[in-house]
């Protein structure tokens, strides 16, 4: 039995659909995104005075102060697991560059004209990565900035350093997390409903992901072909 189908049996789908993230993908998904809004929320608040009213919304800057970085260790975790899960199907191939290359089809919605992207497109596995290779920077700068107190003067450099490259690709993680909800609310509407029940429709991959619908259909055809011998 192939993996796809071993997934398929984890949770029952309406006919006509196919799981596409099981429970356990779906809780380490939401686990990693309301931990980023906390920490996008409350990193504001510390950026800027203008937006401080975010801290107090979240306890006051006291509390969130105190919390930003634990709930930074929720996040890094999250997003280990996510690599665990998902890193495996993330590899680039060549038809993720003729993906890039007609890019502005998909962003008008042109998805005939796109080359068939699989399980997922060359746009979400970049996300991916952006997100796993972030989070590490966050996670090493913020251990730095949580325990700066504890640096000699000698080493103060590190702090500058750590200072920049945690604002930086905070700043870079909001506009890559926008192109994550315009993805899954709008390029590809069904998607969000992907990471809430756990299922597509057929018709939603076909669309959308024809390589992974072929896969589907050609292990559907191989099943059926495997029970007639039987």
């Amino acid at each position: 039995m192939s993996s796809e189908a071993v997934r398929q049996e984890e949770q029952p789908v309406p006919p006509g659909s196919v799981l596409r993230y099981t429970f356990r993908e779906r809780a380490i998904h939401w686990t990693a995104g309301f931990s980023y809004l906390y920490l996008l929320c409350t990193g504001l608040a510390f950026w800027s005075p203008w937006l401080f009213w975010l801290a107090v919304v979240f306890g006051g800057g006291q509390i969130s102060r105190t919390l930003h970085p634990w709930v930074g260790l929720i996040f890094s975790v999250a997003v280990c697991f996510m690599y665990s899960v998902w890193a495996p199907q993330m590899h680039f191939t060549d038809l993720d560059g003729k993906w890039f290359k007609a890019i502005r089809f998909y962003i008008t919605n042109q998805d005939e004209k796109m080359p068939p992207a699989g399980r997922y497109n060359a746009g979400q596995k970049a996300l991916f990565w952006f997100f796993f290779y972030g989070g590490l920077l966050l996670l090493l700068s913020g251990l730095i900035l949580w325990f700066t107190e504890s640096l000699p003067w000698s080493w103060r450099y590190l702090r500058y350093a750590a200072i920049l490259v945690h604002a930086s690709v905070a700043l870079l993680s909001i506009g890559n997390f926008m192109i994550h909800v315009y993805m899954g609310v709008f390029a590809e509407r069904g998607a969000l409903n992907s990471v809430i029940r756990g299922w597509v429709t057929l018709n939603f991959v076909k669309r959308f992901h024809p390589g992974w619908y072929k896969e589907l259909i050609g292990e559907s055809s191989a099943a059926n072909d495997l029970s007639r011998r039987e």
